[in-house]
């Protein structure tokens, strides 16, 4: 079986089918050292969610960062559309 005669094949699968199914292939692209790369991020965030806890940041709502986000990327395109 070709990997076009596949991807039809998995494409009449069910949404929920699918997604196992992608993230069965991601995962297994993913680098040997994916544990420690999990474990610096689980240290990461509870680092960030100790300094929220504390005080030390100061959040933001969702609205106000999407609209941010949204902002700098426009930005951005633009200064590589002028370039």
């Amino acid at each position: 079986m070709s990997t076009e005669e596949l991807l039809a094949q998995v494409l009449l699968l069910p949404r929920h089918e699918r997604a196992r199914l992608a993230e069965e292939v991601l995962s297994s692209l993913e680098e040997p050292d994916a544990e420690e790369v999990a474990a610096a991020w689980t240290g990461e965030l509870t680092r960030r969610a100790l300094e929220v806890a504390e005080g030390k940041v100061q959040t933001v709502d969702w609205g106000t960062a999407r609209a941010e986000l949204l902002k700098e990327l426009l930005d951005r395109r633009a200064g590589r559309a002028s370039s």
